[in-house]
């Protein structure tokens, strides 16, 4: 099996779904459809079972997903280390993000690569669904969230920056020549949810009740900020957002409105406490020394 087809079998082993593989993959849909249909031509056996809705492994496949896994890793670690070393520098410092607001952040990554040169250091965006995976299955050494995080085996480090929220809406909803809006007024609509995620880490960014015992409706189930944007567009739903995505996704179809009432949404650093390592703590020291930004 070809690393590239080992790459695309363990992509759609995570996503369950053909579309989302390709695009994560940059690659067509057919390409993947054909690589699942030449490992199980290969193996004999189903890898995945399928229908009209569903995608979803079998226990062959899931063996399969287990054993690669460990096999990829490691493979893609060596070949890691190699082009480090050709490159004089001796480890990579992952870090994936929640926030859009990357050239407001660099500061902190710019100030990282002067005073370390012997690293590396690589940015990605966080994948919305299960938000502590890419930590735990060795894809990231540091996620930058809210940090609401009460997760026994990770460790919550300094803040970055603090903001207000805004409420995107279609430039057509009710609410769209609003100037203000507060969570009571908002919990007359649906708002966008992310799945699977922990429940009381989705209560700090869109809470379940409003102060007065209102219920915030949470069921539109979306895995990237296009598909927000989509949800929000057909009038489906509504989304919180921190207030810097308004500078960073200006949209015709979008209106954002600012939120009254509703407590600061903070960024902080989080790792796997077994992971630390001295690139993470240099990076942690990084932050600290250069305080949170300016409200």
């Amino acid at each position: 099996m070809e690393l590239r087809d080992i790459e695309i079998f363990l992509t759609l082993a995570e996503e369950l779904h053909f579309g989302r593989t390709a695009e994560r993959l940059h690659v067509s849909g057919a390409r993947v459809s054909q690589a699942i249909k030449k490992q199980e031509r290969s193996i004999g056996a189903e890898l995945f079972a399928r229908d009209s809705r569903n995608v979803r492994l079998t226990p062959i496949g899931e063996q399969l997903r287990d054993d690669l896994r460990v096999v990829h890793q490691g493979l893609t670690q060596s070949l890691a280390r190699a082009r480090l070393a050709a490159r004089g520098k001796t480890g990579t410092l992952r870090v994936s993000l929640f926030p859009a607001n990357i050239q407001e952040l660099r500061r902190y990554f710019e100030t990282f690569r002067t005073r370390h040169p012997q690293w590396d250091l690589r940015l990605r965006m966080s994948a919305y669904a299960d938000p502590f995976g890419q930590l735990r299955n060795g894809e990231a050494d540091i996620l930058v969230t809210w940090p609401a995080v009460h997760e026994p085996d990770l460790t919550v480090g300094p803040t970055l920056f603090s903001e207000p929220r805004a409420l995107a809406v279609d430039h057509e909803h009710p609410l769209a020549r609003w100037s203000t809006v507060t969570l009571e007024e908002m919990s007359d609509f649906q708002h966008v949810s992310v799945n699977p995620s922990p429940d009381y880490w989705m209560d700090h960014y869109v809470p379940q009740h409003t102060p007065r015992g209102r219920f915030i409706d949470r069921g539109a189930v979306v895995n990237n900020i296009e598909e927000i944007f989509m949800t929000v567009g057909m009038q489906d739903a509504v989304a919180l957002f921190p207030v810097h995505v308004a500078r960073y996704y200006p949209r015709p179809d979008i209106a954002y409105l600012p939120v009254k009432g509703l407590e600061l949404l903070s960024y902080s650093l989080v790792w796997r406490t077994e992971s630390e390592n001295e690139m993470i703590r240099s990076f942690a020291r990084v932050v600290r020394d250069l305080g949170p930004l300016p409200d």
